[in-house]
């Protein structure tokens, strides 16, 4: 007796197509993908160009190769209730920004990662700035250690566990007690400091945002070359992010 198949090998096919892209953050043209999904290029030339077309992917006009485009990051953004996320926040990144003139971003985890879902830049001529999309570890930068503080102590001691502790920096936090006691002033603290732990000559500043039953669902900070925001400044400018965390969650919460 045959047993009926729910699957879809056309939906398959593109889903096989996605997950390889994820992880290529480059991208990769017709030829590679079909190579590595043992596929024929008129397949995958169907498949990549009706992605393309829905705006889940994006094709760099120069190389031809596709890559992920950031629809993926609005399907996955948090709400609270009917509320967005990155809409309710915006206006008070700006607000940040213009107090600090550095670039202020939003980010949120995923898996064992962070993910920035926004920026605004700041208004120097030199000034941080990076893709909407971009993902970062969880130990050597500010925003990161956010994300691992304020979650339960199990799924800290877990993560550190889990992630590669590479050494980035000098200053880089590649100890497991370490990191584990980094975690703990960050929550007494209640914000993170990056002090050239994840590239030379970038300091960062970093608060949680609280939803409801005081989970965190995003992170905010402040980026900014470390001659204009040097460590005796990192108070300062916590109490600054600190508030627009607080004033993102109350919007998010009324």
């Amino acid at each position: 007796m045959k047993v009926a198949t729910t699957s879809v090998p056309a939906l398959e096919r593109g889903l096989d197509v996605l997950e390889t892209l994820s992880q290529v953050p480059e991208g990769l043209g017709i030829s590679e993908l079909a190579a590595r999904l043992s596929l024929n290029k008129n397949s995958v030339f169907r498949i990549t160009h009706t992605l393309t077309d829905r705006n889940y992917l994006e094709r760099d006009p120069l190389t031809k190769r596709f890559r992920l485009s950031t629809k993926f990051l609005t399907l996955g953004l948090p709400q609270v209730g009917d509320v967005s996320l990155v809409e309710e926040a915006l206006p008070l990144l700006r607000d940040l920004r213009d107090e600090t003139r550095e670039t202020v971003q939003l980010g949120i985890r995923v898996g064992d990662e962070g993910v920035i879902i926004e920026q605004v830049s700041g208004l120097h001529p030199l000034r941080i700035a990076v893709d909407v999309g971009l993902r970062f570890p969880l130990h050597n930068n500010a925003p990161g250690k956010v994300l691992l503080a304020f979650q339960s102590t199990d799924d800290i001691l877990a993560t550190i566990d889990r992630i590669p502790l590479t050494a980035d920096t000098p200053r880089t936090i590649t100890v497991p007690d370490a990191l584990r006691a980094e975690c703990e002033r960050i929550r007494s603290r209640g914000y993170s400091t990056d002090f050239a732990e994840a590239d030379e000559g970038i300091h960062c500043v970093a608060a949680p945002v609280f939803g409801q039953n005081e989970t965190m669902i995003a992170v905010v900070w402040v980026s900014a070359p470390s001659k204009r925001m040097p460590k005796s400044m990192f108070a300062g400018v916590g109490k600054q992010v600190l508030q627009c965390a607080n004033e993102i969650a109350g919007r998010l919460n009324r």
